[in-house]
């Protein structure tokens, strides 16, 4: 005798099928027959997550991401966490060596070095920030156009990268300063030209390869312009690695700024400054005083040294390829 079967979605004898409403589902989080649909992860969670996995993997990382948030303190806060007024001078005081009043020591006017230092990052990061922000847009762009456009835009940004490069970079941004003035816009008018080729020739090559890539086509046969095409598909897509290009120049920005300082074409005194503290206390390393060209110069190479291995982890985050 056979048995009739069941319609079609009714459950089967026996069964006790399990409403999405009593397993603590809502409705809409249900797919086909009732199942469970998958929460999608945000995509912030998952760069976050990332980020967190490649400071804890890597200690150097994370020591440089403690280091930049040390100098980011000094530049905000500057003379608010200064023990001293940096600029206020006690002859009294002169050429004293470390203690626990003046830890870094005083220098030849009896300034207290520690104060100048902190108060100095301001300066010194502010030129860096500013010439790398100003590269950027300048030659970021022009590498942009470059590579998509191609022609006489490609040659023209191409001519202008190898005129730069055919100087030793830092004699010509010691000419461009000596030329329109030691002031701090020239400072970051100067660094900023001599990296110029730099951020040229890395939107240009990152360009290149994602200007005929699909979503580029797909934006253009939908009805984008050129400019729009660059601004809102490529632009967004090389960003990273520019990113990672600003955070290891940023190093060198500081490193020019001192140095011009350190020759007398920088920052003028008595303005704190990194260059021309360790040019000051120069002269006394053969007396004995050691301590006012150390700490300046103890300062300056770590700022240099936290934002290259920033950029670094910066790569180690952004790159897909580095990712596990």
């Amino acid at each position: 005798m056979s048995t009739a079967a069941a319609p079609i979605g009714t459950p089967k004898t026996g069964t006790n099928p399990i409403s999405p409403r009593l397993a603590g589902a809502n409705p809409g989080d249900t797919g086909p027959a009732g199942t469970p649909r998958a929460t999608p992860t945000p995509k912030t969670s998952t760069a976050w997550a990332h980020a967190r996995y490649v400071l804890g993997e890597n200690p150097v990382t994370l020591i440089a991401a403690l280091l930049f948030a040390a100098y980011a303190a000094m530049a905000l806060l500057g003379s608010a966490i200064a023990p001293f007024d940096p600029l206020a001078s006690d002859t009294a005081r002169a050429l004293q060596a470390p203690t626990w009043r003046h830890l870094f020591g005083t220098d030849q006017l009896g300034r207290d070095i520690l104060s100048r230092v902190i108060v100095a990052a301001r300066v010194d990061i502010g030129i860096a920030l500013a010439s790398v922000a100003l590269v950027f847009a300048a030659g970021g762009l022009a590498g942009l156009a470059a590579g998509f456009f191609g022609g006489w835009v490609d040659a023209v940004v191409g001519r202008i990268a190898d005129t730069i490069m055919a100087f030793p970079l830092f004699i010509l941004a010691m000419g461009i300063v000596a030329a329109l003035g030691n002031t701090i816009p020239n400072i970051v008018l100067a660094t900023a030209i001599v990296n110029f080729p730099l951020y040229a020739r890395v939107a240009r090559a990152e360009t290149l390869t994602r200007r005929d890539a699909g979503f580029v086509d797909a934006a253009r046969l939908s009805g984008h312009r050129d400019g729009a095409l660059l601004l809102t598909q490529v632009l967004p897509n090389i960003m990273p690695i520019m990113v990672v290009q600003m955070s290891l120049t940023m190093g060198y920005a500081i490193l020019n700024a001192a140095g011009l300082s350190f020759i007398g074409l920088g920052v003028r005194p008595p303005t704190a400054e990194w260059g021309i503290m360790v040019a000051e206390g120069a002269s006394f390393i053969v007396s004995g005083e050691w301590w006012i060209a150390l700490f300046p110069g103890a300062t300056l190479m770590l700022a240099v040294f936290c934002f290259n291995l920033l950029g670094d982890g910066l790569r180690d985050i952004v790159d897909p390829r580095r990712r596990t």
